[in-house]
């Protein structure tokens, strides 16, 4: 449970995280956040792509951002007060966690495939980590940096496939490393929030602050879009499911846990989008993407284990 706020705060540190509120192994909550950030975020790549056929990415980035803000603001503990001392917190995470990769995301995938944007996202567990030693000044637990690096061999043997074939420019690999960078930074920032207001009320003033500064921008792009019902249903659930709901149940997550372990949840990803691609698109599925799978599997129970 999130923390009463305080009518007393002093100035609060903008880039700080905190430990996980649960720092023995996982249990079934955590494996169920865990598992519906995978579910859900497994699938965002491909909902881009469909929104890009008719909406320009301007448009997707503000259109995905007001369904999220939408239906997050429906519920009364979205709206729990926040104190003015955390607002600079939250002004940051909100452009290192919406606002610029939301922006940059559907530009690179008009440059790069989106298996590669999917595979460019591997390395946000590590950079998450390292972030922390920084912030937190320890290093994580020997099992813990076990389960991150044999989750990236895993990542990178699901999607090294589809990869293979993929026809890559170089500024929108550019754009997809700064976005997991700041990804990295995020998950760390989120932490404290989490555990002072509790995820929705975070979230939601987050999403708020994205839709004020991409509305210009997103006047702009749905100017030059067409509306086709698959895109504008792709969007709607990409902002409703992979934005709101799916940025709840993370921060909920790196809360609950802290933001090395709850990270490794990314790695999943490939996992879940090789699964959509093999059930609805019937692709098949190599030896090297089963073993990439143990080890993504493998990787997220060592990374699970007590951080004491």
């Amino acid at each position: 449970m999130p923390s009463r706020p305080s009518s007393t705060s002093g100035r609060r540190t903008v880039f700080s995280t905190a430990p996980g509120t649960q720092p023995g192994p996982f249990g079934l909550v955590e494996w169920a956040l865990f598992v519906g950030v995978a579910l859900i975020w497994g699938s965002s790549y491909l909902f881009i792509d469909i929104s890009l056929d008719a909406l320009s990415p301007l448009a997707v980035t503000w259109v995905r951002v007001m369904f999220g803000l939408g239906v997050l603001a429906a519920f009364p503990v979205a709206r729990r007060p926040v104190e003015r001392a955390d607002w600079r917190r939250i002004l940051v995470l909100a452009l290192t966690w919406n606002t610029i990769p939301f922006i940059l995301f559907p530009l690179a995938q008009q440059r790069i495939d989106s298996a590669l944007a999917g595979m460019l996202n591997a390395p946000i567990p590590i950079y998450s980590a390292v972030i922390a030693v920084f912030l937190l000044r320890r290093l994580p637990r020997a099992h813990q940096l076990t389960g991150i690096a044999l989750g990236l061999l895993g990542a990178i043997g699901i999607g090294l496939p589809a990869v293979r074939d993929s026809t890559s420019g170089s500024l929108g690999v550019l754009m997809v490393v700064v976005a997991t960078l700041l990804y990295g930074l995020s998950i760390n920032l989120a932490v404290p929030l989490q555990q002072r207001y509790g995820a929705p009320a975070v979230i939601m003033r987050a999403l708020a602050i994205t839709a004020v500064v991409t509305m210009p921008l997103g006047v702009i792009g749905l100017a030059g879009s067409e509306w086709s019902p698959p895109s504008v249903v792709a969007v709607a659930v990409l902002g409703i499911m992979n934005t709101g709901v799916a940025y709840v149940i993370m921060a909920s997550l790196v809360g609950r846990v802290g933001p090395t372990r709850g990270s490794v949840a990314v790695y999943c990803l490939p996992v879940v989008a090789m699964i959509l691609g093999a059930v609805f698109l019937d692709e098949l599925i190599l030896p090297i993407q089963v073993a990439g799978t143990a080890l993504v599997l493998l990787g997220a129970w060592l990374t699970s284990r007590p951080e004491l």
